[in-house]
């Protein structure tokens, strides 16, 4: 344990190439005591440092690196020798992943509830929680073991946390919803802020109150600054495994399947249901009371409008399938080609016909 932490270290590291190699099951290719001391990005690699290539848009810099050790995908390797030291695996983005990932195990958790902060005589705090200043726990509130409470957070009454959770500053959790295990939720995040309902009257618009509240399940990631709305009556629900990017709107009742990615600044109305296994891409506008299927992919900027079924991939807006979109552009593209010979035509059609 404690040469993990050395070797995770990014302040203060210095290990071999075969000791890297040990914790990725990566296979030597040149000098296995070659020293590492740091980490840089590809493009800006150093004499000493460690990074990878994963993709063969990157495959150059094998030969132009000053990086002392790379680890590099198998199916990119060509030769037999590079100047380098590399550490082939069968993905290298993967392998570099659990590096990093076991860098942030090593850094420790934070525990103990530090001055400032309120925790409700009525709330239950777990085993090995940190709540940072200026947060606030409400009544009757649950917090798991392990989670982690950042600075000014606040945690709404007969609200749930599970274990093992990050909520980082700022971030708001209204009454009565509920968070899963190993979920993290990035700062000013506001989970179960009031649905936009309204009934029109002779008076003006009167608020429809929001009864409801959201569920996130487990290893759910959250962005910064995304709305999530409580439910106007029952939940709205985010399914395990579920990523959020930054910038996000998911409005009341939406019903948000298992293993999701959705990029930034995308949109998601009301009463909305969408399956398992999608990629929604950035700026997304999908309308409300459809359902999407499982394994969908939205292409970035497209406007959502009617259902969509398993296994579709969408572009536009309003969004058609891809392929049907691909084919018609070639023919958008052309258009002012194609309406002056449509022009012709008729023109010759007319002379023809008064001779």
């Amino acid at each position: 344990m404690g040469f993990l932490r050395k070797l995770l270290s990014l302040q203060d590291m210095e290990f071999t190439a075969a000791q890297i190699a040990g914790f990725i099951n990566g296979t030597i290719i040149g000098d296995e005591n070659t020293l590492i001391t740091g980490v840089s990005p590809i493009e800006q690699g150093e004499v000493g440092h460690l990074s990878f290539i994963a993709q063969d848009r990157f495959i150059h810099f094998m030969d132009s690196t000053k990086c002392s050790v790379l680890i590099v995908s198998q199916k990119l390797l060509t030769k037999d020798t590079y100047q380098p030291t590399i550490i082939a695996v069968e993905d290298a983005y993967l392998a570099f992943q659990v590096l990093m990932n076991l860098y942030q195990e090593m850094q420790g958790k934070r525990s103990g509830i530090e001055q400032g902060s309120f925790v409700n005589e009525t709330a239950k705090v777990g085993e090995n929680v940190y709540i940072g200043a200026f947060s606030y726990i409400s009544e009757k509130a649950k917090v798991g073991d392990g989670t982690q409470i950042f600075p000014q957070v606040y945690i709404g009454k007969n609200v749930k946390i599970g274990k093992n959770c990050k909520i980082d500053s700022g971030a708001k959790i209204y009454d009565y919803c509920i968070i899963g295990d190993n979920c993290v939720i990035h700062s000013n995040a506001v989970i179960g802020g009031d649905g936009f309902g309204f009934q029109p009257t002779a008076e003006g618009f009167k608020k429809i109150p929001q009864l409801g509240n959201v569920i996130i399940e487990d290893d759910v990631e959250i962005g910064s600054n995304c709305s999530i709305d409580r439910a106007t009556i029952g939940s709205t629900i985010i399914g395990k495994g579920t990523k959020i990017d930054n910038l996000i709107q998911i409005a009341h009742n939406v019903k948000i399947g298992q293993n999701n990615v959705i990029a930034a600044q995308t949109g998601i109305a009301g009463s909305t249901v969408i399956g398992d296994w999608n990629q929604i891409g950035g700026q997304v506008g999908i309308v409300g009371h459809i359902k999407i299927g499982n394994q969908v992919k939205i292409q970035a900027q497209s406007g959502v409008n009617s259902s969509a079924k398993d296994k579709e991939t969408l572009y536009g807006s309003p969004a058609i399938n891809y392929n049907d979109y691909l084919r018609n552009y070639i023919h958008f593209r052309n258009f002012t080609e194609i309406v002056k010979r449509i022009n012709k035509l008729e023109n010759n059609s007319k002379e023809n016909s008064n001779e």
